[in-house]
């Protein structure tokens, strides 16, 4: 089957999912939806071969990009927009973890006692076949008003998802995390726009462009896009549009201080919808770094690169800090995603090979550990209705199977050499370390390095203190009819498993998948960074 056809039908399998679910009967939608999950996840496995042989990466950035559709959507006089759609090494991993993690999303739905979604489930499963759609889209889109739209897609069914079907506090979580990516979705609306004007003034047309991929190549627009001299409303146009960009994707990241929504959103929403949140929502805004700001605006970049790994840092260790603090389990594991995505943004703000890849692997590796330990805590829960951690111990004697995947996902979580978490963590910490040998000027990333390094110290110890409490310590009485994990909650585990050893022990093929597209968005950017820091 041709790759661009797949693609398209990875994107807009769940709509005709969503379409069966509706007009099906109730009792069928859990069936349904986790079939159409499924055949897209399978779906998108063929397209691997498409990466494997390397010749995803010949060329410039952008120049040999996988399973293409372009055709003119909307073509008025002053406006041109188009449905393009394509993957190479940024892309295309993260669309893979998103079926994988949809699919097993809906698997853990299964359960409607445990999940509420006997209320309302036609509801629930149209929701979250439309958000697959809008996340997968999201990631494939290479036109920027074509992405917006797929990006401002997600926000909807998350909304309901989370105020309908949540817990206690459920509207006023869905309400917080509705008004802050909506802020964020203006800033990039405004961006979106003064973009598509400058372009067709720089390449002198009636019309200008949303193509991502023009706008990092084409010479016209870049230098229009980084002249200091271009202004926006006073500001240097290049430094506004990158904040303005920066400010909506660090609020999905979500980066400090715009990072309150997250730990309510993940204690109130039911657990398939925290996995996703953590494994793939999240992602978004690392992706939207690495797609828009950092080959757009190199410029802008480099001179806030400071400000960026600050903010990364600060992420790193605030967010180990609160994990410390947790006594609800659910809200600890909230947490501790703030602190990982520090080292995402650390990664790509020293703009370095090393740095680069740890971030991208970083992203893939959180993808994978943070919803397996959203649905171990969602086992618990269904068993013991409670989450309070000082009420937990000796579960690993009384459910040994599931104390031994729990340990290997928190493991996984807390960056164990051999696991996935180690590598990305590693990588950003030495290209951090290293990155005043690549700009001159960065006298600060060895500093940062340091700094961010002991935010591993902090993981471990909440980790390992979390892990005592519940698993370890003496048998509790209440807890001594639990049953251990079910055929199905054990067939959600081990896939997350199963990648968290195969990526920490084999990292290279993640790399390979990614690192040639991470080479072309470093070359574009490698000359404004050797102007700005003397490297």
């Amino acid at each position: 089957m041709d790759a661009s056809l797949v693609l398209n039908l990875v994107i807009f399998g769940p709509l005709l999912g969503m379409v069966l679910v509706l007009i099906a009967p109730a009792e069928m939608a859990k069936r349904i939806t986790w079939l159409t999950s499924f055949v897209v996840f399978l779906l998108s496995l063929t397209l691997f071969p498409t990466f494997l042989d390397g010749s995803a990466f010949d060329g410039g950035y952008g120049e040999n990009m996988q399973a293409v559709t372009q055709m003119d959507w909307i073509n008025v006089v002053g406006l041109k927009i188009q449905y393009h759609i394509g993957l190479d090494g940024l892309s295309f991993a993260l669309i893979i973890l998103t079926t994988l993690v949809m699919w097993l999303a809906a698997w853990t739905s299964w359960n409607f006692n445990t999940w509420k979604v006997n209320k309302g489930a036609k509801g629930y499963f149209a929701l979250f076949l439309l958000l697959e759609t809008g996340i997968l889209g999201t990631f494939a889109s290479i036109d920027f008003f074509l992405f917006y739209i797929f990006w401002e897609l997600m926000l909807l069914p998350m909304y309901f998802l989370i105020g309908v079907w949540g817990g206690a506090k459920k509207e006023y979580a869905a309400i917080k995390f509705f008004i802050y990516t909506l802020a964020g979705s203006v800033l990039m609306l405004v961006a979106l726009l003064a973009m598509y004007y400058s372009s067709a003034d720089a390449m002198n047309t009636s019309t200008g462009t949303f193509d991502l991929i023009t706008y990092a190549t084409n010479k016209a627009i870049q230098q229009n896009f980084n002249d200091p001299n271009h202004m926006f409303l006073g500001w240097n146009f290049g430094k506004v549009m990158f904040i303005f960009l920066f400010i909506g994707f660090m609020i999905k990241v979500p980066l400090f201080p715009f990072h309150t929504w997250l730990p309510l959103a993940h204690v109130e929403a039911p657990t398939p919808i925290s996995m996703i949140l953590a494994g793939v929502l999240l992602k978004l805004g690392a992706y939207g770094f690495l797609r828009v700001c950092y080959p757009i605006f190199p410029a802008a970049a480099t001179e806030l690169a400071f400000l960026v790994a600050t903010l990364g840092v600060v992420n790193i260790i605030y967010g180990a800090f609160c994990c410390l603090a947790q006594t609800d389990f659910k809200r600890l594991v909230a947490y501790s995603s703030i602190s990982h995505m520090g080292y995402v943004v650390l990664g790509i703000a020293v703009m370095t090979t090393t740095g680069f890849q740890g971030a991208m692997f970083q992203i893939l590796a959180h993808g994978i550990s943070s919803p397996m330990c959203f649905f171990l805590v969602g086992v618990i829960y269904d068993r013991a209705h409670h989450r309070e951690i000082n009420r937990f111990g000796g579960l690993w004697l009384q459910m040994p199977k599931y104390g031994s995947l729990a340990t290997l996902g928190f493991f996984a979580s807390l960056g164990l050499p051999g696991l996935c978490g180690f590598i990305g963590e590693a990588w950003v910490l030495l290209g951090t370390f290293n990155a005043n040998k690549v700009h001159e000027s960065m006298t600060w990333a060895p500093g940062m390095a340091v700094v961010a390094a002991f935010g591993v110290v902090l993981t471990a110890a909440y980790i390992l203190w979390m892990i005592q409490r519940v698993y370890l310590g003496t048998e509790r009485k209440e807890y001594a009819g639990f049953p251990d994990v079910t055929a199905r909650e054990a067939a959600i585990l081990v896939p997350f498993a199963v990648l968290a050893i195969f990526m920490g022990v084999m990292p290279g093929y993640t790399f390979q998948l990614m690192n040639g597209t991470i080479d072309q968005v470093l070359t574009l950017i490698k000359p404004m960074t050797a102007m700005a820091f003397g490297g």
